[in-house]
């Protein structure tokens, strides 16, 4: 599967910053009772590598799981051999984009200017973060959805909530990233799925909107 084809099931991207090995499989499996299909666990959590094998023997092919924060080319040989599919980055640099493409992965880096996201496609990127998405707003949104291929998907991240997504959506996003308003530590695996299922529903509505 590629990452459009889980990013087709749900366009939303559960980013577990903060979380520990030993709550992550049922956190995971709550969030894939939600209806996600796409989980990444920043690296700058508690022991993230081994959160990510877990997340993989919990749930399989099932779910696409990968690293968030993943700041150099080094840390994606040690996020494939956990299993982890799937490379988010909150810059551009492209060193680890194509380390991430040469190791196979899909690849999603973080841009905050047009010319940032070109230089990234060319580098081989599969989708765009863009982030922090406060900074750029809807406006931004629909500016550059004007000029960068249709087929790419924008996914902003930072401060997404149930509440402004549909702005978002309308402006031309294709799915988000959500960090604390889904997950934050302290939050028990019932907690994290009750908030999936408000952000499916949210994502429902404004579709239908």
């Amino acid at each position: 599967m590629t990452l459009h084809d889980y990013l087709d099931r749900l366009p939303l991207i559960a980013i577990l910053r903060g979380v520990t090995p030993d709550e992550v499989a049922p956190i995971g499996r709550a969030l894939a009772a939600a209806g996600f299909s796409t989980i990444e666990v920043p690296l700058n959590s508690p022991n993230p590598i081994e959160s990510i094998r877990r997340l993989n023997e919990a749930l399989g092919t099932s779910c696409l799981i990968g690293a968030g924060t993943v700041m150099t080319p080094g840390q994606v040989a040690d996020i494939a051999s956990a299993g982890g599919r799937l490379i988010v980055m909150p810059h551009s640099d492209p060193a680890v984009v194509r380390a991430a493409k040469a190791a196979n992965l899909f690849c999603v880096p973080g841009v905050a200017t047009p010319n940032e996201g070109f230089a990234a496609l060319a580098n081989g990127a599969d989708a765009l973060k863009l982030f922090p998405a406060e900074q750029l707003g809807p406006a931004v949104v629909k500016a550059w959805r004007a000029v960068f291929p249709k087929a790419l998907r924008f996914l902003p991240v930072g401060g997404i909530t149930t509440a402004n997504l549909a702005a978002y959506l309308s402006a031309g996003a294709d799915g988000f990233g959500l960090g604390s308003s889904l997950y934050r530590p302290g939050l028990s695996a019932e907690e994290v799925g009750t908030r999936a299922k408000d952000f499916v529903e949210a994502l429902r509505l404004a579709r239908a909107g």
